[in-house]
């Protein structure tokens, strides 16, 4: 079990994963309009396919950000429930060494006292599984983010392949960047199923 100030430290770390996925995403936007222009002003006819599957391409890449983020978003809503949670589960366990502390020092057994101080181990078990519930939340949100976040990374790797195939006109460059599109949409799939 986590101590609240070793849950505080895993919130920390997870929020600065995702400070650092999210700030590694590359604007392609330059560049798919770039191939879409070749693909015009070319009179190589598959290259008008290497602008079409890079507009796929970008669609699914705007799908697996969002899908990503959400995720994110997700965690770390759980995250901050978690800690709720084990915040409200210490105050309980305070309560409760104090109730203990007087119920020993008492000369006569007082019975409500006793019964205040089950009450509060009760509760303090209902708390921890609703905390630990929103700490296996969190990591399964995680868990997804990550999974559409690569997705991403394959879907911009794959369309700023498909620009240097444009560029260079060479289609051994759009066969890797269908590859890697192919990889990307793996991990979309991934994502969806991951439970």
């Amino acid at each position: 079990m986590l101590t609240p100030n070793a849950f505080r430290v895993e919130q920390a770390t997870a929020a600065l994963k995702l400070t650092s996925m999210e700030e590694a995403e590359v604007p392609l936007e330059n560049l798919q309009e770039h191939v879409h222009h070749s693909a015009q002003h070319s009179g190589e006819g598959w290259v008008s396919w290497v602008a079409l599957s890079t507009a796929i391409l970008a669609v699914l890449a705007t799908i697996a950000s969002l899908l990503s983020g959400q995720h994110a978003n997700e965690a770390m809503m759980s995250q901050i429930a978690a800690s709720d949670q084990w915040n409200y589960y210490q105050s309980k366990s305070i309560k409760a060494s104090v109730l203990d502390t007087k119920i020993s020092l008492a000369s006569a057994p007082n019975e409500s006292e006793r019964a205040k101080a089950e009450r509060y181990e009760k509760e303090q078990e209902e708390i921890k599984s609703e905390a630990e519930h929103k700490q296996a939340e969190a990591k399964t949100d995680f868990h997804r983010h990550e999974v559409f976040a690569r997705g991403v990374a394959m879907f911009q790797i794959a369309i700023a392949i498909a620009a240097i195939s444009a560029l260079t006109k060479k289609r051994r460059f759009w066969i890797v960047s269908l590859l890697f599109g192919a990889v990307g949409c793996i991990f979309l799939a991934l994502g969806a199923m991951v439970r």
